[in-house]
């Protein structure tokens, strides 16, 4: 059991579910960015996913693109970005932690010595979105044997013949990607979402996190309402963005995090 597992066992016991928010490491540089993700918990969020910072986004639009560039620019690094885990955990041993972002940067480090910093650093999981289930021995079998989940994506385009495929190594849960295209890119809608998240749902007993598109309260309830959860993430970092107070960016979660665990 990781604390991914435990997460969900206790949200169920709750009868609620799960809210889950990226932030982009060292956005808008390492102290702020700090400050922001150990404000997260306590804003009500269920599960941090945490940036890594890289040159060439694939999946991410304008939004977490600038981010990204900002924090590269500030000086972030992927040791700062596990070091902001070290800290957090410091004061919080329950919240889990899940890197996002690509491959580049792991396998320039090596697998197995990001794997063990990661671990060390108090990381759960990783979503890194451009390694397929065929590469699964490059680091998804590896990471698992380490202790950590590997959180697969889902998408509108992932076939009833793919799906197995996609499924197959995933653990901790399933990020259902609830749009075609890019973060931040367009709006969400239950309606479309629901019959997607039954059909995952009917081959895999992983919960369901649906992201993209979600930027309210009353979106993150009622997509959280029709899965396991909802993620939210070009929203926040646009609120990073805008220079806003942490205190500020922290109630702006809070209201996410309340239409989620309102659902």
């Amino acid at each position: 059991m990781t604390r991914i597992d435990d997460t969900f066992a206790r949200l169920k016991a709750e009868g609620k579910k799960a809210f889950v928010a990226y932030v982009m490491a060292g956005d808008p540089d390492y102290a702020t960015s700090l400050e922001i993700v150990k404000a997260l918990p306590r804003a009500g969020v269920d599960i941090i996913e945490l940036g890594m910072p890289f040159t060439d986004p694939m999946a991410d639009g304008e939004t977490i693109q600038l981010a990204g560039q900002r924090a590269l620019e500030g000086g972030q690094t992927l040791d700062k970005t596990l070091q902001i885990a070290r800290e957090l955990r410091k004061e919080d041993d329950k919240t889990p932690i899940v890197m996002m972002g690509y491959y580049n940067p792991i396998y320039s480090r090596g697998v197995d010595t990001f794997l063990a910093q990661a671990k060390e650093a108090g990381i759960d999981g990783l979503i890194i979105v451009d390694l397929p289930p065929e590469e699964d021995d490059e680091l998804c079998i590896p990471a698992q044997a380490a202790g950590l989940n590997f959180i697969r994506l889902a998408t509108p385009t992932t076939d009833v013949k793919r799906l197995p495929k996609v499924l197959q190594n995933t653990s901790g849960f399933v990020y259902y990607v609830s749009i075609t295209g890019i973060t931040g890119a367009a709006e969400a809608q239950a309606a479309d979402v629901a019959p997607e998240v039954a059909r995952i749902k009917s081959q895999t007993d992983l919960p369901v996190i649906v992201g993209f598109g979600i930027k309210t309260p009353e979106a993150a309830q009622s997509i959280a309402a029709i899965a396991d959860g909802c993620v939210v993430g070009s929203a926040i970092v646009s609120q990073i963005g805008a220079g806003k107070p942490v205190a500020e960016i922290a109630a702006f979660v809070k209201g996410l995090a309340d239409g989620a665990h309102r659902a």
